[in-house]
């Protein structure tokens, strides 16, 4: 993991440190409680891909869901081994604008606008396979926290409904004593990506923990 870093003239072992964003800051986490490589940890809107796979967004699926999203992977893989056709999940593109504003979370609803409105990329898709959750229903971000020790610094929106990932995770952080869960008011899980005045108070909070602990 950590250690590739190194191959790239320069860098300083001794000084590297790892920001995530959303996914990416569940990966962060997970990635940092194992590689020491990495020196301090920084994670912005934490999202726990393996926790909203297995339990839906929120921890609102039922027992049942799970199980027959569990059969759709082991289905779908069955499908691709056979067939070599693989089954997508996630594709929104389908979805009217005023569909999406009929979407039960904050999350879902801007993550529309945000991905397949405002700032689309034509290479960009949501879709993912049907056979990945296999995998991402047995990942869990937050599952060994108290293996981090290194200088934490976990960041969301308080109006964010993805906030619980976040406060679960910096609870679960027990062997670090450098650790701070820094609330940006007023935010939302998305608008923490580009509304300025969001952006400056997470660009501030990230600069400063960085030099302070690297």
């Amino acid at each position: 993991m950590g250690d590739f870093l190194l191959t790239f003239p320069g860098v300083d072992q001794d000084r590297i440190g790892l920001l995530g964003i959303c996914g990416g800051g569940g990966y962060s986490l997970a990635a940092a409680q194992t590689d020491k490589i990495f020196k301090a940890v920084a994670v912005l809107s934490m999202f726990d891909s393996g926790r909203v796979r297995r339990n839906g967004y929120q921890d609102s699926d039922s027992p049942e869901a799970i199980t027959q999203r569990l059969q759709l992977a082991a289905t779908a893989r069955a499908k691709a081994v056979q067939t070599g056709e693989e089954t997508y999940l996630g594709d929104m593109s389908g979805i009217t604008p005023e569909q999406a504003q009929k979407l039960p979370f904050d999350l879902y609803r801007q993550g529309y606008q945000y991905y397949l409105q405002d700032y689309a990329h034509p290479g960009s898709t949501f879709r993912y396979t049907a056979s990945s959750l296999m995998e991402l229903m047995a990942f869990d971000a937050i599952a060994h926290m108290e293996l981090i020790d290194q200088p934490l610094l976990i960041m969301a929106g308080d109006k964010a409904d993805s906030l619980y990932m976040s406060e679960d995770a910096f609870k679960r952080a027990s062997s670090t004593t450098d650790k701070e869960l820094f609330l940006i008011k007023g935010a939302r899980h998305i608008e923490t990506y580009y509304v300025p005045e969001y952006v400056r108070q997470v660009e501030d909070k990230a600069t400063a923990f960085f030099k302070r602990t690297l």
